[in-house]
């Protein structure tokens, strides 16, 4: 089907655009930040409304690209894991809109309510993308589906080191941790979209 891999090039090209952004955002920001313990959202209140914001934004609508592309294909039935995995799916786009759209506090400062909307919206978005990626995996071929389930697997061990590392941990490279957590999930997107886009017929049924 030719909308169904035209998503695919489309997620993929907005995933590859808002990667590209958030590179620029890093390299463009007060030099004095420190990426291994100052997460992405410490960069991006400190340029705020600038390029890391836009790529979140671009990573959302990216990810929006595939849902239709994903219904097309794998037509899931009405209930049970298959509309689950397009919920956590748009959980994660809410999520990455909302931690886009209301900016965490300046490094240092004590937390304020955006603050605490920015970090839960961030929990949501980090938590639904690899359960999203580990049903979906049930609907892609044998080899994707693999590849999926070990990124989600990834994923999940990653946000607890995370979550270690930002209270007990005093936060030890929470910025790095942080960082791999991202790429983790975005590959998860990767994945899905590369699927789409070599038209391979689903494999599977869950």
């Amino acid at each position: 089907m030719r909308g169904t891999r035209n998503s695919g090039l489309l997620a993929l090209g907005g995933i590859a655009l808002a990667t590209l952004l958030a590179v620029v955002g890093h390299v463009e920001v007060n030099e004095n930040l420190d990426p291994w313990t100052l997460t992405v959202s410490d960069y991006a209140v400190s340029d705020r409304g600038g390029v890391i914001d836009v790529a979140m934004l671009v990573l959302a609508a990216a990810t929006a690209v595939l849902l239709p592309a994903l219904w097309r294909v794998h037509r899931p039935p009405a209930t049970g894991p298959g509309r689950a995995a397009e919920a956590f799916l748009a959980a994660w786009i809410g999520g990455l809109l909302l931690a886009a759209v209301v900016p965490t506090n300046e490094p240092g400062l004590p937390m304020d309510t955006a603050a605490y909307v920015h970090r839960y919206a961030s929990v949501v978005a980090f938590l639904a993308l690899p359960v999203a990626g580990w049903l979906l995996a049930r609907r892609l071929p044998e080899a994707a589906g693999r590849r999926v389930r070990a990124l989600a697997t990834a994923s999940v061990v990653l946000a607890a080191a995370m979550v270690w590392s930002a209270y007990p941990g005093d936060r030890l490279l929470l910025g790095l941790v942080e960082r791999l957590l991202i790429l983790t999930e975005v590959a998860v997107l990767v994945v899905v979209a590369v699927t789409l886009l070599r038209r391979v017929t689903p494999a599977r049924a869950a």
